[in-house]
């Protein structure tokens, strides 16, 4: 899900811009853009795959497209066995995951929950009368274990069923053309790169890159710096998608899936994924940095190898112990 932009900054004496000269821009993958950032130019043929690979992702799994594949099962009344690419496997293995080490507090049948709030396939953000009523795995709304089953990238459902795969879905794409990237994309050395998924990072390069830690309060300023050169890096914070109900209360996009209600209690979380722990490193990173809204770091250590910040809402500021950085210190 979107976070504060963790956009690489220069370093002292080195500027990105001079490591990593070319770049790609995809302004319209996933709503939020991609660039991916390299030291040797990609040819056209690359580029036009990777363009029609994001087109390719976005109709298997945008909601808010309604002739995407997840379009269809949430319009679908009665139903049905819907057929996902091969290449959907991982990301709904790291779902069945994070939907038990949350105990069911990260849940792609979440998008429901969303809607009603206005996080609607129309960006109204104008909340349903009744979404309290129906909101959560509390309220009877289908959940991920139960109302949708599973095999391999079929899923079958027997009723409507509004999936959102935004807490793992730009970590996940970005892994994904990595491996498009391959030991270098035709070069005779190893490719140096920097994807970045609207502010969701995958790095791969000699030296690291400094990147700031947006304060969610202020997105002008930093609260803090890590420094990365292999690996994924990925924030959430309600800063930069949030919007008011009729009577004035606060809402944004990082939800318990339990109650179906928005997380007050976080400010922003930062995840750190070597790629020694995980193949789908940017994914899982991604999908970190939202559970950390619902879950706490130490129930998911028991099950996922990462490193992580966390910004309360009253400011208070915690890192674990190997954390890529720190906070600044006043």
């Amino acid at each position: 899900m979107t976070g504060p932009t963790q956009r690489p900054h220069d370093r002292p004496h080195v500027r990105l811009s001079d490591r990593l000269p070319h770049v790609a821009a995809f302004p319209e993958a996933l709503g939020t853009g991609l660039l991916l950032h390299t030291d040797v130019a990609l040819d056209d043929g690359l580029g036009n795959c990777i363009d029609m690979f994001i087109s390719t992702y976005e109709a298997a799994l945008s909601r808010f497209k309604d002739d995407s594949t997840v379009g269809r099962m949430r319009t679908a009344t009665h139903g049905g066995t819907f057929d996902f690419p091969d290449w959907t496997s991982g990301l709904f293995c790291l779902y069945d995951r994070l939907f038990a080490a949350t105990d069911g507090a990260i849940d792609p049948c979440v998008g429901e929950d969303l809607i009603r709030l206005g996080y609607d396939e129309s960006y109204s953000f104008t909340t349903a009368p009744d979404a309290a009523e129906h909101a959560g795995a509390i309220h009877g709304r289908a959940v991920w274990s139960a109302d949708v089953e599973r095999h391999g990238t079929t899923l079958i459902t027997h009723s409507p069923v509004a999936l959102d795969f935004g807490a793992c879905g730009k970590g996940y794409l970005a892994d994904l053309l990595a491996g498009m990237l391959g030991d270098g994309a035709g070069h005779p050395q190893p490719i140096q790169y920097v994807i970045d998924a609207g502010g969701d990072l995958l790095v791969h390069t000699d030296e690291p890159i400094t990147i700031a830690l947006e304060d969610p309060a202020d997105p002008a300023n930093a609260v803090g710096v890590v420094e990365i050169s292999q690996g994924a890096f990925c924030a959430s914070s309600p800063s930069r998608r949030h919007w008011s109900d009729a009577a004035g209360h606060q809402l944004h996009h990082l939800l318990n899936a339990i109650d179906g209600l928005p997380v007050d209690d976080v400010a922003a979380t930062w995840v750190a994924v070597m790629p020694h722990a995980a193949s789908l490193s940017t994914a899982l990173a991604d999908g970190l940095a939202t559970a950390l809204f619902t879950t706490s770091a130490v129930q998911l250590r028991a099950h996922f190898d990462f490193e992580c910040a966390i910004l309360n809402a009253n400011r208070a500021a915690a890192q674990s112990p190997n954390f890529p950085g720190g906070f600044f210190t006043h």
